[in-house]
């Protein structure tokens, strides 16, 4: 069973009260514009059947006025010539064809009539279906958007949740640790390192001799000069 039964079910349906009630909106839009769609066709073609039967009773009833007018000139003819037993019957034929067109002039009128309303009722459907079409576009959009907003949503606590959130304080202290290694490794910053109190190498331990050794020498050497000359005993 469809969701409209008939015809001015769709036209006097309040299909944004129906889009609030339901639980899959664009479902049920989409559900309703096959089904409007389906009932615009077969309202187009009841319409064109009812437009052919117009056309046929007017064709019949152009038919019966001109053999009425047909039977009023043998009429006429039968007078002219004296035999009024034919003009009475060439009036009786014409008076019956007089009446068959009468009657199909009402046929004829209704059936028009009948075709402006088909027309009118098919100019109701396609703004209804119009209508129906713009809102599935509006109701697309919006559930594009409310996709995207969820992902984004979801998006954001994830990378606000606490492993996160630790994932990038280890990434932080990586860098601090390559950063300090890059530090040491730089010529000229070993020296303030032993004086930090960092552990020396072997290697620096036996430039700190050699460097003691020249001291020591240098500074025997400046003693020797600063020592007076002995002078000779009983000499003079």
């Amino acid at each position: 069973m469809g969701i409209f039964t008939r015809f001015r079910d769709i036209v006097n349906a309040n299909i944004s009260a129906m889009l609030d009630k339901a639980e899959d909106p664009e479902k049920l839009i989409r559900l309703m514009i096959q089904e409007m769609e389906e009932t615009l066709v077969e309202l187009k073609a009841s319409c064109a059947r009812t437009m052919a039967q117009a056309a046929t009773a007017r064709r019949h009833r152009d038919e019966a006025a001109s053999r009425a007018a047909i039977w009023h000139d043998k009429a006429r003819l039968a007078v002219d010539k004296g035999r009024e037993d034919l003009a009475r019957e060439a009036l009786l034929e014409k008076r019956r064809m007089e009446e068959h067109a009468l009657a199909l002039e009402a046929e004829t009128a209704e059936f028009e009539g009948m075709v402006q309303a088909c027309k009118a009722d098919i100019d109701k459907l396609e703004e209804k279906l119009a209508s129906a079409k713009e809102r599935r576009r509006v109701l697309v959009a919006r559930h594009h958007r409310a996709a995207g907003k969820k992902r984004a949503g979801a998006e954001l606590r994830r990378v606000q949740s606490a492993d996160t959130l630790l994932r990038f304080e280890e990434f932080e202290n990586r860098i601090e640790r390559l950063e300090a290694e890059a530090d040491l490794a730089t010529p000229g910053r070993r020296d303030m390192a032993s004086r930090q109190g960092e552990p020396v190498t072997l290697e620096e331990k036996f430039a700190r001799l050699e460097a003691d050794e020249d001291i020591e020498r240098e500074l025997a050497a400046l003693r020797q000069k600063t020592r007076p000359e002995p002078t000779a005993a009983g000499g003079e």
